[in-house]
């Protein structure tokens, strides 16, 4: 194994906490150098984000984002549509739901970017970026107890939202890396027509 000198192995698991959503323990590890520490984690269903594109007649896109208030942070957070995977759910399909269920929209074509693990150090949590476009716009279908304001952007806004700190999310700022380098044209996209997850 290449990574032995940096692999850490699990020697005994407590669990901490089972929420509604989230499940924490607490394990000990033995070290590469073969002492004892331990290490608390969360553990993460996984989530999917969407980078929503509004194409116009004459070639210009705007985005498809959101304004959310996030408890943790007591803020609101503009961010790409994103929402967890249900059990049993296909990363796409939970694209496909996610979108519909918070902006309205359905997309005839569909892109995988690649993944992403926001919190390393405390969380299996995964975060897969999926592009769409050809949008058409139906209704939205919120979550009991779920807020959000759907709002678009040109991408030149969004960059100088990160630039200036008014996007901060996490998620958000790497959706904005795909998206800029896919526009340049030095990270290419393969789309696909899937069908269109159906109305619940």
């Amino acid at each position: 194994m290449p990574d032995r000198h940096l692999v850490e192995v699990k020697v005994a698991s407590q669990e901490l906490v089972k929420g509604n959503f989230l499940h924490t323990f607490r394990d000990t590890v033995k070290l590469p150098d073969g002492k004892l520490a331990t290490r608390e984690f969360v553990v993460h269903p996984g989530a999917v984000m969407i980078i929503p594109l509004l194409e116009d007649s004459a070639g210009g896109v705007r985005l498809v984002l959101e304004r959310q208030f996030r408890y943790p942070l007591g803020r609101v957070m503009i961010e790409f549509p994103a929402g967890k995977l249900d059990p049993g759910e296909s990363v796409l399909m939970c694209a496909q739901r996610e979108l519909q269920e918070e902006t309205g929209y359905l997309a005839g074509q569909w892109a995988r970017a690649g993944l992403l693990h926001p919190v390393v150090a405390y969380a299996t949590e995964f975060i897969d970026i999926w592009f769409a476009r050809q949008l058409t716009l139906g209704n939205r279908r919120l979550d009991e107890g779920e807020f959000l304001e759907v709002i678009t952007a040109t991408p030149d806004e969004l960059f100088q939202w990160c630039r200036e700190g008014k996007v901060t999310d996490g998620k958000t700022l790497v959706g904005a890396l795909w998206l800029q380098n896919m526009l340049s044209g030095a990270w290419d996209l393969t789309w696909q027509n899937p069908a269109v997850v159906p109305a619940i």
